[in-house]
């Protein structure tokens, strides 16, 4: 399987970052790639709740969603839009990221809502409480396609090893982990947990993410890691993006997945334990 990680700078125009990921489907498509793969809130990257609830859309008009299922359709790629921020009609008005995957066909073959929110002090003048404008998922998602099956998650969930490893168990071969991760933990943690994860289950773990300073007309800039990363299933580093926004293709071989499961069966070996 090729697959491409868009790897972007978007800021709070959802129509701006529509139409520079649309240009870096295409350009996967012109390279191959049978599986393209965009970062975590692909439409909008704001730290202002008021300006997401005036730009924001519900699911089913949103219009980033609908150009991406259309470009899939056009191009016949397999597209896995790391995550929307979309309006929900819950009563505390919070919002879902929510994690796609498009067929080839244009259809949505499946749907993730984050589970972990991102409530940390990375610092004294860096906090986030994503679940102020944010409400978790509860549901794992696990999506069998032809050319294998994906694990879906979100940044803040690859801290939690306990979804990847049910995933893995559930048949995952290839684990997605779109991010918009914080620069101070990116370079402490980002690698690092990315290949203990795909060690950890013998998967290839796919991990798009936003990069660099992030525009915004409300509310402060925010910046990201970037380093937008592919593991192997046996814990090389195949693909690191760096810092500059654009589209990076690389080949897996998931007959890896297989190989690597067989020389570590770790996944057959849990035993029931009393918990401290």
């Amino acid at each position: 399987m090729r697959a491409a990680l868009v790897q972007m700078t978007g800021s709070d125009d959802p129509a701006a970052n529509t139409a520079a990921v649309l240009e870096h489907l295409r350009s996967a498509a012109a390279q191959g790639a049978a599986l393209v793969a965009t970062p975590e809130v692909t439409n909008c990257i704001s730290t202002s709740r008021s300006h997401q609830r005036a730009v924001l859309h519900p699911e089913a008009t949103d219009p980033t969603l609908a150009a991406l299922r259309g470009e899939a359709r056009a191009l016949g790629l397999w597209v896995l839009v790391g995550s929307l921020a979309l309006l929900t009609g819950d009563a505390d008005g919070r919002f879902a990221n929510r994690s796609f995957l498009i067929g080839p066909d244009g259809a949505i073959a499946a749907r993730y809502d984050k589970i972990h929110m991102f409530d940390v002090a990375v610092s004294e003048t860096e906090t986030y409480r994503e679940s102020d404008g944010f409400r978790p998922g509860g549901t794992a998602v696990l999506a069998r396609t032809p050319l294998g099956a994906l694990g879906l998650s979100v940044c803040y969930d690859l801290r939690f090893p306990a979804l990847y490893r049910a995933l893995a168990q559930a048949g995952a071969q290839v684990l997605t982990v779109p991010a918009a991760f914080s620069p101070v933990t990116g370079a402490a943690h980002w690698e690092v947990l990315l290949r203990a994860r795909a060690i950890e289950t013998g998967c290839f773990v796919l991990a798009p993410a936003q990069t660099g300073i992030h525009d915004a007309q409300r509310g402060r800039a925010r910046r990201t890691h970037g380093h937008s990363l592919v593991v192997a299933p046996w814990g090389e580093v195949l693909l690191d993006a760096g810092t500059d926004p654009g589209v990076h293709v690389v080949d897996l071989d998931l007959a890896q997945v297989d190989e690597a499961r067989r020389r570590v069966p770790a996944l057959h070996h849990d035993r029931a334990f009393e918990a401290p």
